[in-house]
């Protein structure tokens, strides 16, 4: 979907940046906690305060870690059971930090609590997604891809908060592209199911 292709371009343009990186002795592990640290900092310390523009800007500016330590680790050779781990382990908590942010705002306004409980079904959803993959993994099946994945929800939430701050569009907008998600969200949860489900029922 969205995501490979982004991702692709993306990887491009940051190659020279990692190989700079690399050469002062900057590792892909460190990159991948600096980057979790910004993307925390920018959605927990301007969302909850009404910053959406700046706040997004922030977030995109250390999301594009979560390509360039892959990048790096790809180029040095480095790549490792342990660096997957911590990167996958750490962008459940950036994710966390972006959906919880406009959480925290909503909620904070009587008239954004439908928008707070559609950011919380994000949140949710979106963990289950990734649970449901690791799950199946760690029992030996495959549960990969669906309608939304990680990279098109934080892309659409991003695009959709950035443009809402700095447009200032009502908070409509938001609450109808937070419901969207967390619908796909949770139709990709399903999309994941029925995969194991179909590759356990040899098994039974």
């Amino acid at each position: 979907m969205l995501s490979r292709f982004a991702q692709a371009f993306v990887r491009r343009l940051l190659t020279p940046l990692a190989q700079a990186l690399l050469k002062i002795g900057v590792g892909p592990d460190t990159v991948t906690i600096v980057g979790t640290i910004g993307v925390v900092a920018g959605a927990l310390l301007f969302y909850p305060r009404g910053e959406l523009f700046w706040g997004t800007i922030v977030v995109t500016v250390f999301v594009f870690s979560d390509t360039l330590d892959g990048t790096m680790a790809r180029i040095s050779g480095r790549t490792s059971p342990w660096g997957a781990f911590l990167d996958s382990t750490l962008d459940r908590l950036g994710d966390g930090a972006v959906f919880g942010g406009l959480l925290l705002y909503f909620a904070g306004h009587h008239d954004g609590i439908l928008t707070a409980w559609f950011a919380l079904a994000c949140l949710v959803f979106g963990f289950l997604v990734s649970y449901a993959r690791a799950r199946a993994e760690g029992l030996g099946f495959e549960a990969k891809g669906g309608i939304a994945e990680r990279a098109d929800r934080l892309v659409v939430v991003l695009v959709a908060t950035g443009l809402t701050g700095l447009f200032d569009w009502p908070d409509t907008v938001l609450t109808v592209v937070l419901a969207i998600l967390a619908a796909a969200s949770a139709i990709t949860v399903v999309q994941r199911m029925w995969a194991v489900k179909q590759q356990a029922l040899p098994r039974s």
